[in-house]
């Protein structure tokens, strides 16, 4: 039965549990669902059975000990709540030819059988060492073929700092893998499968823990699932089963990244008798105590950190459909905005509230208390939409005791309809007058006090505000005032291989030359944000043009440990006047505002970055007279093709 409700209806809701080999699959399903499990991560063949022990004579005609007939359990049964184990004492990779070759038939027998039964996904053996090429190659030639169903690799959860000396760890099935950074292991493995969408990792969550850094770095790739051991939990004064704080921090990760849980191993906890583990001091009689799955006190505790997350915010409900949602940006002055795409960004109370003080903090700078009877500002909404800066204003002069007329310009005819009709609603017809024409050609009969636009995209520039604004500047007053004010892009490496696989599957150069603007989830950000490029308006610079040009350096810590970039997150901070900001950049966002997700500029060819190496990103805003567009690449530690060459995939139209 699922954890809990917070809103959010993920797959880490499902709780699964590892189960050893047991031919009666109906009675290991029933009692582990009626345990009070989603799902159970079991074996499908006896782990003994070696092709190799199987005479020559009867191998073709003998039947693999699988684990019961596919009819024991009902097709939806075995989709929804098994997962197949396969045999942990594979060894593709081992010295011992028999071994290896035994290896490999129970492999695809085993993955046969799984896809057989409409499994949805398979939990692959721990690489048993340093080298997995044999086993990489033969899980590919398997992914070339297979139905839907995923892999995961299982995979320790392991990162041993350079001076620890101790770099011999285990998994939670017994085996046992040198290695100082297990990520290393998961990428070179999924690198020799060609990064397959299919291909995902299952984490063994062993009693201690990577640093913060490196474990952000599981949350960019395809996690599946984390598997926790019994032995890793803790006793609480209670005598029951409980998580180290770091532990539970982590859970919560994986559960905000939709990652499912799933149990393993034998209770080790010797849990007082008679009492409930809600610890509401109720007793369980003997037989409700024999009934009770032994590894119910783990479930329950983490049911209990399921349950105690935060439920999901109004801007999170509403940002669930879009996450890791490729779209195309905006073309604001090709394109006409449909109906719909008004609305959704009219219902952003808050970017309008922003608007709102910083026009009443600049109608004040304009007009002295003194002469705020006796004079009229005149304001210029350009781009106005359907209204929403309209409205905005006209609350700023009425809050403020200051008389504006304003002019609103607007060049999507369908808008302009709903604006008049809306003037006329709102009685506005003595202060308002609507101008339908585009603002670069409208030729103002006054000049304005205060210019106010929301013309920023995702990056700041990326939906042309610069060239519009310079367009629109002749309508300034020489002390005229610009909400906004200034604008600057920031850009960071992450990794994000659902972004990657989604953007391959299109199979061209087009699509990885294009920045889309996505809802971001699960990705691991590499470094902090950096500053790209910053536009002030009014632009009084002699040289007015557009073009930019920007070398950024990120520091990969080396706590982090090595990782694969495959893109760049965009965002964007604004001054819209004085002390009043709007903006998307992480460490300076404006709360529970959802008008903007960042921008993502892919690169062509995941890039692996070494722990504590420099990854030099270079970013260039192209000017033509048609179009403008972005060209970037990296040069540091390797060099990546210059991606959208003179704006061959990806430009936005003048």
């Amino acid at each position: 039965m699922p954890l809990g409700d917070n809103g959010d209806k993920s797959d880490s809701r499902y709780c699964g549990l590892e189960t050893e080999f047991n031919d009666d699959m109906p009675h290991v399903l029933s009692y582990n669902i009626n345990g009070g499990f989603d799902f159970v991560v079991a074996p499908l063949m006896e782990p003994g059975y070696r092709s190799s022990l199987v005479n020559k004579a009867n191998r073709e005609s003998s039947v693999p000990p699988f684990t019961g007939s596919d009819l024991v359990l009902s097709p939806a049964q075995w989709s929804s709540h098994v997962v197949g184990k396969i045999s942990s004492w594979i060894d593709l990779d081992s010295e011992d030819d028999v071994l290896r070759e035994d290896s490999e038939i129970a492999l695809k027998q085993e993955i046969a059988w799984a896809s057989h039964l409409s499994l949805q996904a398979c939990l692959l053996p721990t690489p048993k060492g340093n080298s997995c090429a044999n086993y990489a190659r033969c899980v590919n030639d398997i992914l070339q073929d297979l139905n839907n169903m995923q892999l995961w690799l299982r995979i320790p959860l392991v990162k041993s700092d350079e001076d620890d000396g101790d770099s011999v760890n285990g998994t939670s099935d017994g085996m046992v893998v040198e290695h100082t950074d297990s990520w290393e292991l998961w990428n070179s493995f999924r690198a020799l499968c060609e990064h397959h969408s299919q291909l995902s990792v299952a984490l063994d969550v062993l009693s201690s823990l990577p640093s913060v850094n490196s474990l952000g770095r599981w949350f960019g790739e395809p996690l599946k699932a984390a598997i926790v051991h019994t032995d890793s939990f803790l006793t609480n004064a209670r005598g029951y089963p409980c998580l180290s704080k770091r532990h539970q921090k982590l859970l919560s990760s994986f559960f905000y990244h939709s990652i499912q849980i799933v149990l393993s191993g034998k209770a080790v906890h010797n849990l007082p008798v008679g009492t409930s583990p809600s610890g509401s001091g109720q007793t369980n009689n003997n037989a409700q105590q024999a009934q009770r799955h032994e590894i119910r006190s783990y479930l329950d505790y983490v049911a209990y950190l399921y349950q105690n997350m935060e439920p999901l915010t109004e801007q999170e409900r509403f940002e669930l459909g879009y996450r890791d949602y490729l779209q195309s940006p905006l073309q604001p002055l090709m394109d006409n905005l449909e109906a719909q795409t008004y609305e959704t960004f009219e219902k952003d109370s808050v970017k309008y509230i922003q608007y709102q003080r910083a026009v009443s903090k600049a109608l004040v700078d304009r007009i002295p208390d003194e002469k705020a009877s006796t004079t009229t500002a005149v304001l210029m909404v350009v781009g106005a939409g359907r209204g929403p800066l309209i409205r905005a204003s006209l609350q700023a002069a009425e809050e403020t005791g200051r008389k504006i007329r304003v002019f609103a310009v607007e060049k999507n005819p369908n808008a302009v309809v709903t604006l008049h009709s809306l003037v006329k609603l709102e009685g506005w017809e003595n202060t308002v007058t609507i101008i339908s024409c585009d603002m670069r050609c409208w030729e103002a009969p006054e000049k304005a006090d205060i210019l106010v636009s929301e013309l920023l995209g995702s990056f700041g520039d990326n939906e042309l505000s610069p060239e519009c604004l310079d367009g629109a500047q002749r309508f300034l007053k020489p002390d005229g005032i610009s909400i906004p004010q200034s604008y600057t892009s920031f850009m960071q490496p992450v990794t994000t291989s659902k972004l990657y696989n989604d953007i391959k599957l299109h199979k061209d150069l087009l699509h990885f030359e294009t920045a889309y603007v996505v809802k971001l989830h699960r990705l691991a950000k590499l470094s902090p944000s950096q500053a790209v490029f910053t536009f002030t308006h009014p632009n009084n610079s002699p040289n007015k043009s557009n073009q930019r040009y920007k070398k950024l350096r990120f520091d990969i810590p080396v706590e982090t440990g090595s990782c694969i970039v495959h893109g760049f997150a965009g965002y964007f901070d604004s001054v819209l006047y004085k002390d009043v900001h709007l903006g998307i950049e992480p460490t300076t966002a404006t709360p529970n505002m959802f008008s903007w997700f960042p921008i993502f500029f892919p690169l062509r060819s995941p890039m692996y970055v070494k722990a504590g190496s420099l990854l030099d990103f270079h970013i260039w805003r192209c000017c033509g007279n048609t179009k403008v567009w972005y060209e970037w690449c990296v040069t540091s530690p390797t060099a990546s093709p210059i991606h959208n060459s003179n704006g061959r995939s990806y430009w936005v139209g003048l």
